[in-house]
């Protein structure tokens, strides 16, 4: 029983620590970069039909590297690649990138990570305005098999559920 509880506790003390950890890998690429990958991945949408995913994040934000995690996880991996083209901004420290924050109608001061799904047009289907994944830690990795599943593309006569169609 006691050795359950110390294992329970190592658990805990592990996927807390996590977001510390993995901040130190960058999924966030230069600010400068945002405009330039914006619209390669607009034209690539357009070109094979998916559509965008801009994630508003920093490098620095353990709740990002969650959503990342989740997003490469083996379960939602298959679902983003045969759907989307994902696109990281880096906001900074609040302080880069605040004119495709607008654009999009992300409000940075709910936090990050937040997203925006764009058409293969490039036209907002989804802007995340509430902080809906600003805490990601606290969320299960089923909370974005959901919503990528809700706004994947569907063509005629395919299921929503399918992975691909």
């Amino acid at each position: 029983m006691k050795l359950m509880k110390l294992l329970s506790m190592i658990a805990v003390m592990a996927v807390m620590a996590w977001p510390a950890f993995s901040s130190t890998r960058d999924i966030y690429p230069d600010p400068a970069q945002a405009h330039a990958d914006l619209a390669a991945a607009l034209k690539q949408a357009a070109a094979t039909h998916k559509r965008v995913i801009v994630d508003f994040g920093g490098n620095w934000c353990g709740d990002c590297h969650v959503l990342d995690m989740y997003f490469h996880n083996a379960e939602n991996q298959p679902i983003l690649d045969a759907n989307y083209i994902l696109v990281h901004v880096n906001v900074g420290h609040y302080d880069a990138n605040l004119d495709l924050a607008q654009r999009y109608g992300i409000p940075l001061e709910k936090g990050v990570p937040a997203l925006v799904v764009l058409s293969e047009t490039g036209k907002v289907l989804l802007s995340q305005k509430s902080g809906e994944f600003e805490s990601m830690r606290r969320l299960q990795p089923s909370t974005i098999t959901s919503f990528l599943v809700q706004w994947k593309p569907t063509k005629p006569g395919c299921s929503v559920m399918a992975v691909t169609c």
